[in-house]
């Protein structure tokens, strides 16, 4: 009878411990569990489980979930989520740039925003510069020797330009649309050309604006990621 006793004292004590290892192996999958239950946003604890169990972080996806859905983003499931972590997207950067441009009136679905994700693109940034347009220095003086560029008036003088240049976003033509780069490039060419239409380096230094509204007006962000808001000649001089 004792021998009987002592063995199911060991019985419970070994269950016992079965059952405390089995809580702390689960215990970060149950707090996240609940972490989503009291958010309004329940998550099956086996879903979170087989998360991990398909090499998907899952305080990744409970936190993206519950950010996109206090932010009234209620379209994107946990499916959407996960499928898109396992495509190598960037899934917290994207919940987090859908609610900037939800914020500030933007459009953005999340197909086109995984779109953009999945390109290289950096997707909360973009976001914020369409909604806070930013300038970029034309030429780049980075790149270019004295970061100036070089025109030549009809009389033959030659000047020395820079101009400011502000873009913002288009997440339209962001996949596929061509870089600051390319905007820098075609401005410093438009500017060139521009002044190479004037009859006298006079006319350029009296009045820049004029070579800014013309190289403004020539449609310079066509098949590109931005939208030109303005061009501003910034300094102009006699070489």
């Amino acid at each position: 009878m004792d021998g009987s006793i002592l063995g199911i004292y060991a019985l419970i004590i070994l269950l016992g411990i079965i059952g405390l290892v089995f809580i702390i192996i689960i215990g970060k999958y149950i707090k996240l569990w609940f972490q989503a239950f009291v958010s309004g946003t329940p998550i099956s604890l086996f879903n979170i489980i087989g998360m991990s169990l398909r090499k998907i972080p899952p305080q990744i996806i409970v936190n993206a979930r519950i950010n996109s859905y206090k932010a009234g983003l209620k379209g994107i499931s946990v499916s959407d989520l996960e499928t898109h972590f396992l495509a190598g997207g960037r899934v917290l950067e994207v919940v987090r740039a859908m609610i900037a441009a939800d914020k500030a009136n933007i459009p953005l679905d999340w197909r086109q925003a995984t779109a953009i994700d999945l390109a290289g693109r950096d997707i909360l940034d973009a976001v914020r510069t369409s909604v806070n347009p930013k300038v970029i220095d034309c030429p780049d003086p980075n790149k270019t020797s004295g970061g100036m560029l070089d025109a030549v008036a009809k009389d033959g003088i030659r000047l020395l330009v820079k101009a400011r240049v502000t873009v913002r976003t288009n997440l339209e033509r962001l996949v596929g649309g061509a870089t600051e780069d390319t905007i820098v490039a075609r401005v410093g060419q438009g500017i060139v050309s521009a002044i190479g239409s004037m009859s006298s380096y006079k006319d350029v230094l009296e009045n820049p604006d004029a070579i800014s509204k013309k190289v403004l007006n020539s449609g310079l962000d066509a098949q590109t990621a931005f939208e030109i808001v303005s061009i501003d000649i910034a300094d102009v001089s006699v070489a």
